[in-house]
């Protein structure tokens, strides 16, 4: 499972399908997930070390992060988050900074990590990566680990304003500046480190954020297969008789690098059925699948205020079919469930 944003982790999601299987007297594997964003120092086990860093608006913030055998995990949105001020009404998305996501760096490079996993998301920052490149005391010190910048976004350095500036509370006049900022740093980045970010697909993902730790040696991938390949799903997935995947929103990105398309993917590849169990679901999209919406059998209040208790009562209702003759999750049959939202 993914996180329902706003109302659950990925964590708890994922216990409330234990919950339903141990219930029902069947043997379930609960593996909580990400796909490079917000969640991801969660599905590595969490943090096990704090660093006071420099915060998004410049304000000192702890920090969470983790080290364990050389490997060190570090969540940008612990760092330089817009969760820290908020959200976006309280952010100033010309200012806001990625110093705080290079000062973790710093401190797991101090600290003799040898792998360096960044997952992006949540950020509230627009400013290239500038200030995570700046904060590092000697860049080049990067070349001699492996930096993995995980995220699940294709968007290229320059386009980062137009895409993701307005969500971090940027108007259209600054949407047009922080583009042609954006565009100067790339040539910046070119000159410097003979790089071209204009064209690398999700260089432009957390505000550019993955650009400026590319052109320092970084290399950008899925967040979902670096998750995907940690935890060895395939292996697991073709072990099991039913994988059960979800998130707060399924809409047509979820099939685009994110963990409820990736999961998909992946239990089909290995012939495992596969359902959904979703905060809401874009009747546009994903229906391949058996989708349960909580919204839509128990109504928006009850699915964001007792979404726990919800995703347990689907998964029960999941099970009950999982003995039905269908051999594939493109052949699961739907689901028939009573219109109560008292249920």
């Amino acid at each position: 499972m993914d996180k329902f944003k706003g109302t659950i982790d990925a964590i708890d999601a994922a216990a409330a399908i234990g919950r339903a299987c141990l219930a029902l007297g069947h043997e379930c594997i609960e593996l909580p997930l990400a796909d490079g964003g917000e969640g991801l120092l969660e599905v590595f086990g969490g943090p096990n070390r704090h660093t006071v860093v420099t915060g998004p608006l410049g304000d000192p913030v702890r920090a969470g992060w983790r080290l364990d055998k050389g490997r060190a995990i570090i969540e940008m949105a612990q760092a330089s988050g817009l969760s820290l001020i908020g959200g976006a009404e309280h952010n100033d998305p010309i200012a806001a900074t990625t110093t705080g996501v290079g000062e973790l760096i710093e401190a797991a490079l101090g600290a003799g990590a040898t792998r360096i996993i960044v997952g992006l998301g949540g950020s509230a920052t627009t400013d290239g990566g500038f200030g995570a490149v700046r904060a590092l005391s000697g860049p080049g010190r990067l070349r001699s680990v492996e930096l993995l910048i995980a995220c699940d976004v294709t968007t290229t350095f320059v386009d980062a304003a137009a895409v993701f500036a307005p969500q971090k509370g940027a108007s259209p006049a600054q949407v047009k500046l922080l583009a042609g900022r954006l565009e100067r740093m790339a040539q910046m980045y070119e000159a410097e480190y003979q790089m071209d970010l204009r064209e690398i697909p999700g260089s432009g993902a957390a505000g550019g954020l993955a650009g400026g730790l590319a052109a320092l040696g970084g290399q950008i991938i899925s967040g979902f297969d670096l998750v995907a390949e940690e935890l060895d799903l395939e292996s697991q997935f073709s072990r099991a008789d039913l994988v059960i995947t979800g998130e707060g929103f399924l809409d047509a990105h979820s099939m685009e690098g994110k963990v409820v398309g990736g999961v998909i993917g992946l239990a089909e590849r290995s012939g495992t059925r596969v359902a959904a169990i979703v905060g809401e679901a874009d009747d546009d999209h994903g229906r391949r699948i058996m989708i349960i919406s909580l919204a839509e059998r128990f109504g928006l209040e009850a699915a964001m205020n007792r979404t726990s208790e919800l995703i347990e009562t689907c998964a029960r209702e999941l099970l009950s079919v999982q003995d039905s003759p269908a051999s594939s999750a493109r052949d699961l049959p739907p689901l028939s469930l009573p219109n109560n939202t008292n249920t």
